[in-house]
Parts: structure tokens; C-alpha cells; sequence
């Protein structure tokens, strides 16, 4: 967690799946999508989630990095654009989380014509997004179910102190 960060919000597997599943009920009545475009790595498990609750069969990858372990990087690195040679017209763009907004303006200059989801937002990423279920601040470090192992933690106000 950088020195900006100060909130930890731990995200369990069930929680990711039923808020992944709340996106779902959001996306539904805008769709149908042509296929979804699945934000690797975290976007992974909400664009299966979201795909399977939409019926959606088609599933491409966006693969970028911007974080570099628990730091948010300056750079987006492009690994793998989407192949698909379109504007992304029809098609979902999936996240976990927007947090600056950068990784997000990287694809909308790729897919301008996309629907951009994510779980997660932070209140600087939030415009880049059309559709998000949970809003958490700025200085939150969201802790996904793959980021962890069970372990005994202390109290929030034994962290505060």
C-alpha cells in the first residue's frame, strides 16, 4: 500500500461474484453486447461472471499493466491489444477496478465505442467509466480474493493508532 493509501478494503470471493453479478443487473438492460473485452488480469473473474449472467459467448482480452506491485505506475504498457479490428461498437469492456482513470483512457483510445464496466471505482478514475457498482476513495487499497491468504489481522483501530 503506498503512502497514500491508507484504507484497506479486503474483497472476498463470494462479495467479488455478487457484486460482479450487481454489474450484471446493471448492464442488462443496455445490452445486448456483441462479445466482451475482459481487462486482464484483474477483469478476468468479473468478465466471466458478467458473460455467463448475459449470456455472452464471446470473450476477447485487453492485456495492459499499470501497477507494479502495489503502486500504480505513471505508464500503461499495451501487452495485447483487443484483436478484433473494430471500434468496439457493441462490445463490453470489463474491469475490477478504475482507479486513476489511465489504464481506461489507454482502451477508450483503443475501443472508443465500447461500454466501459467495472466493479470498483475511485472518485479520479470514475468519469472514464459508464457503468460501476461500488464507489470506494481514493485512498483505498482494494485487496481481490487472488491478492490474499487467510491470515489474522489487526483490529482497523489498532491500524489507526
Amino acid at each position: 500500500m503506498s503512502e497514500t493509501q491508507k484504507k484497506a478494503f479486503p474483497v472476498s470471493w463470494e462479495e467479488l461474484h455478487r457484486t460482479s453479478k450487481a454489474l450484471a443487473w446493471r448492464l442488462l438492460e443496455l445490452g445486448p453486447f456483441d462479445g466482451v473485452v475482459a481487462v486482464t488480469r484483474g477483469g478476468l473473474v468479473p468478465a466471466a461472471i458478467v458473460a455467463r449472467e448475459l449470456e455472452i459467448r464471446v470473450i476477447e482480452t485487453a492485456c495492459l499493466a499499470s501497477y507494479h506491485g502495489q503502486s500504480q505506475g505513471n505508464k500503461v504498457e499495451i501487452l495485447k491489444p483487443p484483436s478484433m479490428a473494430e471500434s468496439g461498437a457493441g462490445w463490453l469492456v470489463i474491469d475490477d477496478l478504475v482507479d486513476t482513470g489511465e489504464t481506461g483512457k489507454v482502451l477508450r483510445r483503443l475501443l472508443p465505442d465500447a461500454h466501459f464496466a467495472t466493479v470498483y471505482a475511485k472518485p479520479q478514475g470514475r468519469p472514464v467509466v459508464d457503468t460501476f457498482v461500488t464507489e470506494v476513495s481514493q485512498d483505498t487499497w482494494i485487496y481481490f480474493p487472488w491478492d490474499m491468504e487467510p491470515q489474522p489481522t489487526q483490529p482497523i483501530i489498532g491500524i489507526q493508532r
